[in-house]
């Protein structure tokens, strides 16, 4: 086992913990997703060694290549990126869950493609909170409508929302944008959608996003290193 990585995994979920903590939320109320894009398949056998079983891919091909070569282990696959039409097929046959639907064709796609034996393809809505212009999302504006079409599609289970705001200037701003991304969340809960998952935070700001009510930071940096 690859005791960097391993290490790696303890500092983070000691992150995780203390801001919990912090926050006054439960031990164990956010998870912890390891993104492991542009790594190697070796790099996740040792984070799984560690005891980590949930991963998040960006790029789809590489990430069905790294699923099936990582057949023998228990884990769960996340596609965290964007999803062309052409590719949605792969991910509905490989993954578990997907955080990045921003508009209505992907998830009907996703749907149709879903096979039978499969459970139902777990979802979140990537939502554009701070209105960057080069990003994926809904706009705030148009994710109730957006939600409430997908929690209506089969083999699909629409489970929350997920975020990637601009890096912000300080940890005051990250919690900010943060909070909007909560508020929408709640506003959707409000409406009737159940929703349990707020994927948001990563390496940088998962202290700030945990404050503000996170319930998935997605890590990638902090334990694997830098990306080649």
């Amino acid at each position: 086992m690859n005791d960097t990585v391993s290490n790696n995994l303890q500092n983070v979920r000691k992150r995780i913990e203390l801001a919990s903590a912090a926050a006054g939320r439960a031990s164990g109320a956010v998870k912890l997703l390891a993104v492991s894009k542009t790594m190697p398949a070796q790099a996740v056998r040792d984070a799984h060694a560690a005891g980590q079983l949930a991963f998040g891919e960006n790029y789809i091909q590489e990430g069905v290549d790294k699923i099936a070569s990582l057949a023998d282990l228990p884990l769960a696959w996340h596609c965290i990126g964007p999803i062309q039409s052409n590719k949605s097929k792969l991910v509905a046959e490989n993954f578990a869950w997907v955080h990045s639907i921003d508009r209505l064709k992907i998830a009907e796609r996703l749907s149709a493609q879903r096979p039978a034996h499969l459970p139902p393809l777990q979802v979140c809505l990537q939502v554009n909170v701070d209105g960057g212009n080069n990003k994926s999302g809904v706009a705030p504006s148009e994710l109730l409508a957006l939600a409430q079409a997908v929690a209506k599609l089969p083999h699909l289970q629409l489970r929350g929302l997920m975020t990637i705001p601009e890096p912000a200037a300080n940890e005051l701003a990250a919690r900010a944008v943060h909070r909007q991304a909560k508020e929408l969340f709640d506003s959707l809960n409000a409406a009737g959608l159940k929703l349990d998952t707020l994927s948001m935070g990563m390496t940088a700001d998962l202290e700030a996003a945990i404050a503000e009510g996170s319930t998935c930071v997605r890590v990638g940096t902090a334990i694997f290193g830098v990306r080649p």
